[in-house]
């Protein structure tokens, strides 16, 4: 009996789609999603979303991050950024419109 090294790897039909590699030898920039997410595992993106809701300029600090790119280090960062993206916009949008109504009301009284 022979036995298996550790870069053979089984293509039967019935391990095909149930195994995935972890870690691959060739890039070890596979390795890096691996580790566990910063703040509390959540990303920072989706710990910026959060925390926009107690203070909305966290949002535009995440919308930085996103413009920038800064996705491309982890790309499971991506969603949490472009939601902290999209509520930064959303935010922004809703306060110009309460401040051009605001002055208009201020202008008719």
């Amino acid at each position: 009996m022979g036995e298996a090294h550790s870069d053979e790897f089984c293509h039967c039909q019935g391990c095909v789609g149930k195994y995935t590699l972890l870690r691959d030898e060739e890039n070890p920039r596979l390795a890096i999603f691996e580790r566990r997410l910063p703040c509390c595992g959540c990303g920072i993106g989706w710990s910026s979303f959060l925390l926009g809701f107690l203070c909305p300029l966290i949002w535009y600090f995440a919308a930085t991050l996103y413009c920038c790119k800064y996705y491309n280090k982890d790309p499971r960062e991506r969603p949490g950024l472009a939601a902290s993206a999209v509520a930064a916009l959303i935010f922004t949008v809703l306060a110009i419109i309460t401040l051009a109504v605001t002055l208009i009301i201020c202008a008719y009284k």
